[in-house]
């Protein structure tokens, strides 16, 4: 069984900041679009660091690693950032997947737009929909694709549907994991034996994510004064 998430702080800047983290009992294979830990390879845990929304490392990577090195987390993993309260992670389970989300919708873009009015050197807000997924049979390397590649739909989908005009955040990421072992299923798409579970629960959970976060709950910065 994937373990549950463990909600933690971390003291950073005084404040008590949220955190999720994965404590995994053996190895994962992972593939991520994550800052930390991205590709594809071998996890060992996993975290989810709520940062302010005035964030301005240039360096999240290394940020992440003194995260990770702080909570004594050894082995290789995976690192991701979001300015919402992670505390607010939803959660979704279906036919064997489990999936969670955190849904940060307050910088929303097309993924492709023109141009003018945009400035080349204007770093991202960290609003953020981050995704953790756990398919509970190894997937080919194919399918890990795949599999990032139906979530991003579904997200997509489920954006749509909570009526804005964009395709995601600028700074989302996802990460997959499976069992580095066993038959592999060799499908990831949306209407394949673990893409269709996946689908759902990606929809379901960015959907639920983003009410509550179009709804005007205040941000973990805003509640404080950050």
């Amino acid at each position: 069984m994937f373990p549950e998430p463990t909600l933690t702080r971390r003291r950073e800047g005084g404040h008590d900041i949220p955190l999720l983290v994965w404590h995994l009992p053996d190895p994962a294979l992972a593939i991520s679009s994550a800052t930390l830990g991205g590709g594809v390879g071998e996890c060992h845990w996993l975290i989810n660091a709520t940062v302010p929304m005035s964030y301005d490392r240039d360096d999240p990577a290394i940020h992440l690693s003194e995260i990770a090195a702080g909570l004594h987390l050894a082995g290789r993993g995976v690192g991701l950032m979001t300015g919402v309260d992670v505390a607010d992670v939803v959660a979704e389970t279906d036919a064997g997947v489990r999936l969670w989300a955190t849904v940060g919708l307050g910088a929303p873009i097309q993924a492709y737009a023109p141009a003018e009015g945009r400035s080349a050197v204007d770093a991202p807000p960290v609003g953020t929909i981050n995704v953790v997924a756990w398919v509970p049979q190894r997937l080919s390397e194919g399918a890990l694709v795949n599999a990032i590649a139906t979530i991003t739909e579904a997200k997509t989908q489920a954006i749509r549907d909570l009526g804005l005009p964009a395709t995601g955040t600028a700074t989302d990421a996802i990460c997959v994991l499976c069992p580095p072992t066993g038959p592999e299923a060799p499908y990831g798409g949306p209407r394949s034996r673990w893409g269709e579970p996946l689908a759902r629960t990606a929809y379901r959970a960015v959907c639920r994510g983003g009410e509550v976060n179009l709804a005007g709950t205040q941000s973990w910065s805003e509640r404080n004064g950050l």
